[in-house]
């Protein structure tokens, strides 16, 4: 499955603030580094080392266009999550039907 990918990327996004990164990201489609650094309370610096690591992840891509640096979301870089959700679906799925079963014959005493 993948797992060190996938610790990777849990990891990357653990950070609650490299998430909101993440998702702004995702939301504007690309992004110039210094864009996202404009109305937050998050330095410059400190989106450089977030906009690293998710790159290193695997989950934003960049271009460089002169001196700006764009990001983009990296079209698999969810994969390894998505794998392992996808993993326990069944498991999950079987268990809350199991659950409802119980829950009604209960209510039906």
């Amino acid at each position: 499955m993948g797992t060190p990918q996938l610790t990777t990327v849990m990891k990357t996004l653990a950070d609650p603030t490299r998430r909101a990164v993440y998702e702004r990201i995702m939301r504007d489609g690309e992004v110039a580094a210094t864009g996202l650094v404009e109305g937050t309370r998050v330095s410059q610096p400190a989106v450089s080392q977030h906009l690293r690591a998710l790159r290193q992840a695997g989950l934003v891509l960049e271009r460089r266009e002169g001196r700006n640096i764009h990001y983009r979301i990296a079209p698999k870089g969810l994969a390894p999550l998505i794998d392992w959700l996808g993993h326990y679906q069944s498991f999950w799925r079987e268990r809350f039907e199991n659950l409802e079963k119980l829950l009604r014959e209960t209510s039906d005493e």
